[in-house]
């Protein structure tokens, strides 16, 4: 299951911005003091994008196990055991760093064993199949925040850790709980710190998954970009691993 056909990153021919946040940089000034990660109290604290400096940067491709017409739900995450991620992501114009409203967010990764729904055997594991886990994605509110609920990615065989992520306009929400049309601004990944990749690695479910894992340092799509290239700000939900983690980013992308 290896992206080998998408090696590198892709420029998509629209400029797309990722935006540093007082968020960020709160967790940054944490670091320095202490390696821990900072908890999910001090995040809620964090200034909001308003005050943001915007950074541009590309996007990156979308991988071969995209699937059309994705449920609209704030929790991807169905029976899929593994450590809880919350995630935050907000959705700003790249000009204005104005909030974008009513903007779905789509994300979609591997469960624990590197297996993606609809491709499940792919990375050697055998498991039920139903097309939809861990793929979704939500509107955002008046001040372009998207929540997701989801589990905390496993690996496979050429890949870190990542989540797929796109950002669509004008789309209509179908009966059956899906959507469909729009315009689609924003073809992404996030990626994890290592330091808390390695913890997460040790938890069972994660443990299960024998394939060579790839660091973020060996990973042939992170350009070492730092937020500016997805990486995510993770924040504890509690004293160990398995707690899970709140991950926030600012995505700013172009709507002209």
């Amino acid at each position: 299951m290896t992206d080998t056909s998408k090696a590198t990153p892709t420029a998509f021919g629209r400029r797309t911005v990722l935006i540093a946040t007082g968020a960020t940089a709160a967790s940054l000034a944490i670091t320095a003091a202490a390696p821990e990660a900072p908890t999910a109290e001090a995040a809620d604290t964090a200034p909001v994008a308003a005050a943001a400096v915007c950074t541009l940067t590309k996007e990156m491709t979308e991988g071969p196990y995209y699937l059309d017409g994705q449920l609209v739900r704030a929790d991807v995450s169905e029976d899929k055991t593994g450590v809880p991620l919350k995630l935050t992501l907000t959705v700003v114009d790249d000009d204005t760093c104005a909030p974008l409203g009513n903007a779905l967010v789509e994300i979609w990764h591997c469960d624990a064993l590197g297996e993606y729904s609809g491709f499940v055997g792919g990375n050697g594991h055998d498991e039920p199949d139903n097309g939809t886990f861990l793929r979704g994605g939500v509107l955002t509110g008046s001040d372009g925040v998207a929540r997701i609920t989801s589990v905390y990615p496993g690996w496979y065989r050429g890949r870190c850790i990542h989540i797929h992520v796109k950002v669509h306009t004008d789309v209509t929400l179908t009966s059956d709980g899906s959507f469909e049309g729009g315009q689609e601004l924003h073809t992404g990944q996030l990626f994890f710190d290592e330091g808390i990749t390695e913890d997460v690695a040790e938890v069972a479910a994660y443990a299960a998954n024998t394939v060579p894992r790839t660091t973020l340092a060996q990973d042939s799509v992170y350009d070492e970009g730092g937020a500016a290239s997805g990486l995510l700000t993770l924040t504890a939900l509690g004293s160990s691993a398995s707690s899970g983690y709140a991950g926030t980013l600012t995505l700013g992308v172009e709507t002209g």
